[in-house]
């Protein structure tokens, strides 16, 4: 009887373990829908969208009131593995570095404020702020171009141009640092809205149907491959604008102008001013 029961309990405790296992995985993967809601709480709390909702700004001095909730976050991200990142959805994904480049790009910025102009005022001649690698993710040691052109952009399926108007480089040219973190099951309409706001702004974007003539950010000339990739029926810069007609005030002619190649367009320059 004794060795029936030591194999037994030993299968007992195998089949336990085994489950616990698959119990904290499914827990790792649950925790990550629920892992930024403290930086949401800071971006409402320290970022409030101007008069026309078009832009917002940051109060960095309350960001470095917050310091101590802001490194718990950050932590928190870093202490998220690669494994347990493979295995949540694609919106899951995008939202988590999304929420990273923007957190850490946030704590750059406090590395040096309120002793700074702009953020290319914390690079150097041989590397900029971008360049810089300190941010420790999914186990390793990244800069912010990594996570936007290789782990966002350079994702064999990324498929969404809209990802230029949630990441957030601290500037007043930029698109609006969002008062609340992305989330998987919101990311569609927050990047939508994002894209609206961005677009409605005249300071960055604006169109002058009159004359068939279209100022837009430098983002749509810096990144003008990434617009013409198919994008809800659209290959085209043009094709993309059209689809937010409302924000750049367009008529339905407008629109079809627009889609002809009918408009001319041109492109702003940038302001890299401190998004404060």
């Amino acid at each position: 009887m004794k060795p029936q029961n030591w194999k037994a309990g030993l299968h007992r405790a195998a089949v336990a373990f085994i489950g616990s296992l698959c119990l904290l995985a499914s827990g790792a993967v649950v925790a990550g829908s629920d892992l930024h809601g403290e930086w949401s709480d800071l971006l409402g709390e320290h970022v409030t969208w101007n008069a026309a909702g078009g832009a917002s700004s940051v109060d960095y001095a309350g960001f470095q009131r917050s310091k101590a909730k802001l490194d718990v976050y950050l932590n928190a991200l870093s202490a998220v593995s690669d494994s347990t990142y493979q295995q949540w959805e694609q919106a899951q994904q995008r939202a988590f570095l999304i929420n990273a480049y923007n957190a850490f790009t946030v704590d750059l910025i406090l590395t040096r404020y309120p002793d700074l102009e702009s953020i290319k005022d914390l690079g150097s001649w041989f590397r900029s702020p971008w360049k810089q690698i300190f941010i420790p993710l999914l186990g390793a040691e990244r800069s912010l171009d990594e996570i936007e052109h290789e782990m966002l952009r350079g994702s064999p399926d990324y498929d969404d141009p809209r990802i230029h108007f949630a990441v957030n480089c601290a500037s007043i040219g930029c698109p609006a640092l969002r008062p609340e973190a992305y989330s998987a099951a919101q990311l569609d309409q927050q990047l939508d809205d994002q894209t609206r706001r961005f677009l409605s702004d005249s300071q960055r974007n604006r169109a002058t149907p009159a004359q068939r003539f279209i100022e837009i950010s430098k983002i749509f000339d810096w990144y003008g491959d990434d617009f013409e990739m198919p994008f809800r029926g659209s290959q085209s810069l043009a094709g993309f604008l059209a689809q937010y007609p409302q924000a750049l005030k367009l008529s339905a002619a407008d629109v079809a102008a627009l889609a002809r190649g009918d408009y001319e367009i041109d492109y702003l320059d940038y302001d890299w001013s401190l998004n404060d």
